[in-house]
């Protein structure tokens, strides 16, 4: 489960083992939420909504990255650390 950034308490971790839909798992303390990267959209779980609203600003900066770090995972390639939200 490797931490691609972290930032104001929130782990952003891509699984490169799952498949389907390219998306990313935010955790922050007990909540997680599996987010979509094309859309954004919560495929799963939840955020407190101050954390899901830095996640989103921070996927919006780093879509590319993350899409990226997908195909590298699909791959079985290592990921790149993306910079964290400031």
């Amino acid at each position: 489960m490797p931490t691609i950034s972290f930032f104001f308490g929130i782990y952003i971790r891509i699984y490169w083992r799952e498949h389907g839909v390219p998306h990313f798992h935010a955790i922050y303390g007990d909540d997680e939420a599996v987010i979509s990267i094309n859309d954004l959209a919560i495929l799963e779980g939840q955020l407190p909504p101050r954390a899901l609203a830095l996640v989103v600003e921070w996927a919006l900066i780093h879509k590319k990255e993350l899409i990226e770090n997908y195909e590298l995972g699909r791959k079985g390639l290592p990921f790149k650390k993306i910079e964290p939200l400031k």
